[in-house]
């Protein structure tokens, strides 16, 4: 028996049929929002004026396609939000200017890595071993 299965999206405003999902955050929380074309439109046309208004911290245009979000797929891993953390700590303790937040510098990085590559100072003499005395027996 052949089955045919037809997923409809369904704009989230008006019941009727959605074009878009469309993403959007406000006080740190992400949303989608399932659109017609027009009402897609409307919403943008009634953020344009904050959009233009405030400073943008990130993210890329992105064309989608019927029914799917524009939101990543990924965030940084957990390796790459240490090293960030390490290069970071190393900046400010080396003089350069870097904020807690955002964007590390090219040149930030190349003088981590240069730091990190280089050969670390000699250690100290080591100071020499005490000699154990032998154990009591009873």
């Amino acid at each position: 028996m052949a089955q045919k299965v037809s997923v409809q999206i369904v704009d989230d405003i008006d019941g009727g049929e959605a074009t878009q999902t469309v993403p959007f955050a406000l006080d740190g929380v992400t949303y989608e929002i399932d659109l017609s074309d027009d009402n897609a439109g409307a919403l943008r046309d009634e953020l344009e004026r904050y959009i233009e208004a405030s400073r943008r911290i990130g993210g890329r245009k992105v064309k989608v396609a019927t029914g799917q979000s524009t939101v990543a797929g990924g965030t940084a891993k957990p390796t790459d939000r240490e090293r960030n953390q390490q290069v970071r700590a190393w900046a400010s303790a080396n003089g350069y200017a870097i904020a807690e937040r955002g964007r590390i510098p090219n040149e930030i990085y190349e003088a981590f890595d240069n730091a990190e590559s280089a050969p670390a100072e000699p250690a100290a003499e080591e100071a020499p071993k005490r000699k154990r005395k032998p154990r009591k027996t009873s």
